[in-house]
């Protein structure tokens, strides 16, 4: 006893500058003393509990404890452990299924924008000569719509937004006037190209590229889509803000909840202008066989939709669709007569 207490006694005199110097660099002077308070509580209280008793029951209640029930016990708490084990792994394996989908996403979405940015790439080579001029020979053009048509079947819906709106903005969805020479597109004399919805040629014409494909809550806003077949298209919760859907075959479309402001789906007046038709050619004066193609869409929480472009769609949707469209059509014929 004499020699642990003496042994005890010259190492702590020996460590006790080192602990002493590590107290002072790492604790302030007032952090010591709420350790030194910290532990002065917990001898303090394990004193008052030894006065009160607390001990002494302990050891009676171990004392008449049946030590043999406490295997049955232990047995209990093993297969519990094993249950929390199991689950605590399955937790772990489905938070690495999470992860890993959510980074396989994000590689998704880069390689659909690289792959986007290759497409803007080789349509701006295909349609542009060394001088920046519109320059597109028959075959190019066919070049450039095979390879819209593969882009689009290939990328989300986000995507085909980014893409119809590039083009939009490019304008090669527009119908360009010719020279009636060559076939090149003229200049308006400000800049630009001049617009010929008559006569004009398109640099990519959509045809069916959009037909039956899902552009659910995309961002369409100025697009070009005039003429392009939108058949069964799911267009719910878009934004078509001044969107240009002309002579567009909107048959069957979804546009629930999609916002219309001055979206154009017909030129002229509205009393004359009617959908596109295929034995009379469009007249963009009057605005007869300009108007998109609305039979059987569902208008239903439609946005913005103004008094024009209400009347337009209760007189040419069909007795269906009039149902759906908010304001409904009381006092506008239907035009379509079914």
């Amino acid at each position: 006893m004499s020699g642990a207490l003496v042994a005890l006694l010259v190492s702590f005199q020996e460590i006790w500058p080192t602990l002493r110097r590590w107290l002072n660099d790492f604790l302030s002077s007032s952090q010591r003393s709420q350790v030194i308070a910290f532990f002065g509580i917990i001898i303090a209280i394990a004193s008052l509990l030894k006065f009160l008793g607390f001990y002494r029951s302990i050891s009676n209640w171990l004392a008449q404890a049946k030590w043999d029930e406490f295997g049955s016990w232990a047995e209990w708490i093993g297969a519990v452990g094993q249950i929390m084990i199991a689950i605590v792994t399955a937790y772990i394996a489905w938070r690495q299924y999470v992860i890993s989908k959510d980074l396989t996403i994000q590689q998704n979405l880069i390689t659909q924008q690289q792959t986007i940015d290759a497409y803007f790439q080789g349509i701006s080579e295909l349609a542009l000569d060394d001088e920046g001029l519109l320059e597109d020979w028959p075959q190019e053009r066919v070049f450039c719509e095979g390879r819209t048509a593969a882009i689009l079947s290939s990328v989300d819906a986000n995507g085909k937004a980014k893409v119809l709106r590039f083009l939009s903005q490019s304008r090669l969805l527009t119908p360009l006037r010719r020279d009636n020479h060559l076939g090149r597109p003229m200049l308006d004399g400000q800049g630009g190209y001049q617009e010929d919805r008559d006569s004009g040629v398109r640099v990519i014409d959509l045809n069916v590229m959009l037909a039956g494909v899902n552009l659910s809550g995309t961002d369409l806003r100025w697009t070009e889509l005039s003429s392009a077949n939108m058949v069964r298209t799911n267009l719910s919760y878009c934004d078509l803000a001044h969107a240009n859907l002309t002579c567009s075959i909107l048959y069957e479309a979804n546009l629930v909840g999609a916002d219309m402001k001055g979206a154009k789906l017909f030129y002229g007046s509205v009393e004359t202008a009617s959908p596109l038709s295929r034995t009379h050619p469009p007249d963009y004066r009057t605005g007869a066989y300009t108007g998109a193609v609305v039979e059987g869409i569902n208008f239903t929480g439609v946005l913005r939709l103004s008094e024009q472009q209400r009347y337009y769609c209760c007189a040419w949707c069909g007795e269906e669709s009039r149902n759906t469209i908010p304001g409904g059509c009381e006092g506008i014929p239907n035009q379509l007569g079914r």
